[in-house]
């Protein structure tokens, strides 16, 4: 009796001190969440992946009426600018036509959930709040953001104790190896709007663009039967794969899933060829993965692991049979007009 008291005294003392890491875990990421939309900061960071450091300079502010600025350069290569006047994001690169799009967040390698809701994750992911370190000369808080299953990363998170905002991030597997990272190298927090922002609220930004819809309200002739729990669908479209491919036999199914933290590309199309061995790479946390089964080709693109691909990739059955049917007519007709 007095070994089963004692373990039960154990048990509940192991699950109290869980729950309060997992508390504190949560009060620093919304923290984290409410100083990347309400702080005025200038930084510059790092993504480093396959032994390769890829430098960022991030600014971002609050400006007149509340409205939220934001500047994202890419400072390697042939440059690139994201720009953010509240919901309108323009794309500035060199040699091709700049334009704007209606959207209240930018796409970097910051995900975007870092500046949302973090309460979306929790039925796929734990949050466990470990310890103190130090990082860029500055105390930092380790919070973990740790996967449920086999089919997705964790990540570890870095933040200021001061401010908050994110120092470095981490992304792992479930065996802990370490795929990329995020590492700042410098953070300039202030009361005042930074001068370059105070001249971009006043700048005019390219024309809106509308996105090509043609093709995005056809049903598609082929689905998703396996997604890793929690993963739900953003968007679908038909779309064609080059200005080479304009006829509608050529379009690519495209469909964009997302779990909140990571999204994942899948496209799907007819092919000549009947049977090709999966191929795949990996760029740091994101995995390629095509393969051509039975005429159909399936490629993944997502921060996942290769095992989690191959199982989508297997799972991509024709939506209804008529589908089904109508593919192979037109398969059949393709390679007669080939």
């Amino acid at each position: 009796m007095k070994f089963s008291a004692l373990f039960l005294l154990l048990v509940s003392l192991n699950a109290s001190a869980l729950a309060a890491e997992s508390e504190s875990a949560k009060l620093w990421l919304e923290q984290l969440s409410k100083s990347l939309r309400e702080l005025n900061f200038t930084t510059s960071f790092v993504v480093v992946k396959n032994n390769q450091a890829e430098p960022y300079h991030w600014l971002h502010g609050i400006g007149e009426n509340s409205q939220e600025l934001e500047i994202f350069s890419r400072l390697n290569g042939p440059r690139r600018d994201i720009l953010r006047q509240g919901d309108i994001v323009s794309y500035i690169e060199p040699e091709q036509e700049s334009y704007s799009i209606i959207s209240n967040h930018v796409q970097s390698p910051i995900p975007t959930i870092f500046r949302g809701d973090f309460s979306e994750l929790e039925d796929n992911y734990r949050f466990i709040s470990v310890g103190r370190s130090r990082v860029l000369g500055r105390v930092a808080q380790l919070v973990r953001i740790v996967a449920k299953d086999k089919y997705r990363f964790s990540y570890w998170l870095w933040l200021d104790q001061e401010t908050g905002l994110l120092l470095k991030m981490a992304i792992l597997t479930r065996q802990g190896l370490l795929l990329e990272q995020i590492q700042f190298t410098h953070i300039e927090v202030s009361e005042q709007l930074s001068e370059s922002l105070v001249q971009f609220q006043s700048t005019e930004l390219p024309e809106i663009i509308k996105l090509n819809n043609q093709l995005k309200n056809r049903v598609l002739a082929w689905k998703v039967d396996w997604l890793p729990q929690g993963f739900a669908v953003i968007k679908s479209n038909q779309h064609n794969l080059n200005s080479h491919n304009q006829g509608e036999n050529k379009a690519v199914e495209f469909m964009l899933f997302s779990d909140g933290l990571v999204e994942i590309s899948i496209y799907v199309n007819l092919s000549q060829e009947n049977f090709r061995a999966p191929e795949y790479a990996s760029d740091g946390a994101t995995m390629v993965f095509n393969h051509i089964v039975q005429g159909i080709e399936v490629g993944i693109v997502g921060d996942i692991p290769l095992a989690t691909a191959k199982k989508i990739a297997e799972s991509i059955v024709p939506a209804t049979r008529d589908n089904a049917i109508n593919n192979v007519q037109r398969s059949v007709r393709e390679q007669q007009d080939d």
